[in-house]
């Protein structure tokens, strides 16, 4: 028996409805940690309660926030690293940038994903809670890292390394990874990521790379093989610790960074679904 026009048979709701929320964004304050190269975060109060009061006594604040969009966890457009002047698809960078960001491939072209996304934890395969500084993910990482979870990395979907940087966040100066260097995915790992055509991959570090000791964000090349050369999204400086906590290896990522007409970047907040008897 068919239901009425527009209503399901059974309503995601209700399937959803026992499912445990992963809150997988760190949350955005002063001084938090961030790139260098980027605008810093900053929230200021423009209206605080008391400056205006309506002829009821009721009153109301806001604020103005300043950001760059590759500040927290954020998703990197295709739009923000060249290769040679050449963006994702051939696209003159110079022909589609402008003052006012990008007339092509900005973050207000990424679809919102909703969908299966593995963890490849490596800080499980190697038994630490942290990978050290500076450490260099490798393929036989991430190939060892998914056979021992039991999933496949599928294309069009979406993969996570966790490294348990997480757990770095409260210590600006060793998160930052400039002068420590942070673990990531090497050269090498970048093309085993992108020879698989996830829709996206994320991690935990301000870059999704491996940062050398003493390196800084010098070069970039993973940057280049999934964004450039495969036009793969990145989401960078998620909260990983708690989800891999569960030992979840596979689940449901709901990600919308904020649309910013023509931006290389862009604030999101991840969220991973888990069913209710996952582990806290």
């Amino acid at each position: 028996m068919s239901g009425a026009p527009g209503v399901l048979p059974t309503p995601l709701w209700h399937a959803l409805a026992g499912a445990r929320v992963v809150d997988l964004a760190q949350p955005m304050r002063r001084g938090m940690p961030q790139s260098p190269n980027h605008p810093p975060f900053r929230l200021l109060l423009e209206r605080r309660h008391g400056d205006m009061v309506r002829e009821d006594g009721g009153s109301a604040a806001n604020e103005i926030v300043i950001t760059g969009g590759h500040v927290g966890t954020h998703v990197d457009a295709l739009a923000h690293v060249s290769h040679a002047g050449l963006l994702y698809g051939g696209l003159a960078a110079a022909e589609q940038q402008s003052h006012e960001g990008f007339a092509r491939l900005g973050i207000d072209e990424f679809t919102p994903y909703v969908g299966r996304c593995v963890l490849l934890d490596v800080t499980r395969l190697h038994g630490v809670p942290v990978l050290p500084a500076g450490y260099e993910i490798t393929p036989d990482d991430l190939a060892a890292a998914e056979s021992a979870a039991g999933v496949t990395v599928a294309a069009g979907e979406a993969v996570l390394i966790g490294t348990g940087w997480s757990r770095h966040w409260a210590d600006t100066a060793v998160f930052t990874g400039q002068t420590g260097g942070a673990p990531g995915p090497g050269a090498a790992a970048g093309e085993w990521l992108a020879a698989r055509r996830p829709a996206l991959v994320g991690g935990e570090t301000i870059a999704f790379e491996h940062i050398a000791p003493g390196r800084g964000h010098a070069t970039l090349p993973v940057h280049r093989t999934l964004l450039v050369e495969s036009g793969i999204n990145i989401v960078e400086t998620m909260r990983l610790d708690a989800l891999a906590a569960t030992g979840a290896a596979e689940f449901l990522l709901v990600l919308a960074p904020l649309p910013f007409v023509g931006a290389t970047g862009a604030p999101a907040r991840p969220l991973a679904l888990l069913p209710e008897d996952a582990a806290e």
